[in-house]
């Protein structure tokens, strides 16, 4: 029986292979920024594919600042925070972040995954309803599936189905109703209509949840999130982000609501409960990235960071690429077929531009594409040589004339 469970495992793998769907696993011999030092390359090559949207993932300061925490509170607590307590850098991060989107009190997790997969358990039982977009990233799936609250679904942006979906959770009795969504959705670039959706939150009497990941520190108003995208911002219930985009790029991620809602999650949440707590050099460049944005400098670095993603969009349309619509600095160069896409990101490598084909089942069958990503930090010369390899590689595989 052993041998029989190992033999379908390898199967698996060859069927993965067989369709194309197989994801390479690069190494990087050096820090993230926009040029990387790839194994077994001879030379760095142009990073587009990293969640580095300010550019502070290898900034000398954010570095500085995850050693100097080190050096002051040491690797880590070795145990989960209930037990061993929390250090003060814990605390001011959860005051600081709570501060910048908007809410009163925040809750570290060890990983943003971690934060969507403890927040619905906690807070919602039997006789509610969770209303999601048919999008939303899988850490907000599983979130749900924990949890025993009704599950209604609405199609991506679509005001109409979310209303009938509130309407419908509404008439089966539900008492609270949660709406979650991305902020900005990971695979499209797309950013959700807060604004509407608080306006049916409020017609229904609902609570709003948005997961942020993709959007603080670039989106919105100082880069608050996207929220506050809309002018005034959308009201918006309960926040989940991470650290480990474009606030530093290490790793960790919140939820930020009002203080009883946070004061439950510490006593509920059980990624919480049952994680190492978040490293103090996490905690200390997660400060400083927060600083920098939430500064002139990073006002200065979303406006270039708008202009690089505009520059790109631009050049690849030209060129013939079929482009998702948008402004985020998400980029999805769609190409169908996965093995077209894996043969593109193969090639590309090969002209200097690292990027990764995305395929099932990360998104759907026939979906196939390359997600490019843009960084504040990259220069107008990068976005350039990044649009020229894309054509030379395009040309030679069929995608563009």
């Amino acid at each position: 029986m052993r041998q029989q469970f190992y033999s379908r495992v390898s199967a698996t793998l060859d069927e993965i292979r067989a369709a194309g769907l197989e994801k390479p696993e690069r190494v990087l011999v050096g820090p993230q920024g926009t040029h990387v030092q790839v194994a077994g390359r001879n030379a760095p090559v142009l990073n587009f594919c990293a969640n580095n949207y300010l550019g502070l993932a290898n900034d000398p300061r954010v570095v500085a600042a995850a050693n100097r925490a080190s050096d002051a509170w040491g690797a880590g607590l070795a145990s989960v925070r209930f037990i061993c307590g929390s250090q003060t850098i814990h605390k001011q991060l959860e005051a600081e972040i709570a501060a910048y989107v908007g809410q009163e009190d925040a809750i570290l997790f060890a990983a943003a995954f971690d934060a969507n997969g403890g927040v619905f358990e906690p807070l919602l039982g039997e006789a509610d309803a969770i209303i999601s977009d048919a999008l939303n990233h899988a850490s907000i799936i599983d979130g749900v599936r924990l949890c025993k609250a009704r599950r209604y679904r609405f199609d991506n942006g679509d005001m109409a189905a979310l209303d009938a979906a509130l309407t419908q959770a509404r008439a089966d009795g539900a008492q609270t109703l949660l709406i979650a969504t991305d902020g900005a959705f990971s695979m499209d670039g797309s950013v959700a209509d807060l604004a509407g959706i608080a306006a049916l939150a409020d017609k229904h009497d609902a609570l709003v949840l948005v997961d942020d990941c993709h959007a603080t520190g670039f989106l919105g108003t100082g880069g608050r999130g996207s929220a506050f995208v809309a002018n005034p911002p959308a009201r918006v219930d309960i926040v989940s982000g991470t650290f480990g985009k474009a606030l530093g790029g290490a790793m960790g991620g919140f939820i930020a609501a009002r203080a009883e809602v946070v004061a439950l999650l510490r006593q509920r949440a059980r990624p919480y409960l049952f994680s190492n707590a978040l490293a103090p050099s996490v905690c200390g460049a997660s400060l400083a990235a927060l600083a920098i944005a939430r500064s002139a400098e990073g006002d200065a670095l979303r406006a270039q960071l708008v202009a690089n993603a505009a520059r790109f969009r631009a050049g690849m349309a030209a060129a013939g690429f079929t482009l998702l619509p948008g402004h985020h600095p998400i980029i999805p160069v769609m190409l169908g077929d996965a093995r077209v896409a894996q043969a593109m990101a193969a090639e590309l490598l090969d002209e200097g531009i690292y990027v990764i084909g995305f395929s099932y089942p990360v998104v759907p069958h026939g979906k196939a594409r390359i997600r490019t990503q843009i960084s504040a930090a990259h220069t107008s010369a990068d976005i350039d040589t990044a649009i020229a390899a894309f054509v030379r590689v395009g040309r030679r595989l069929g995608v563009v004339a």
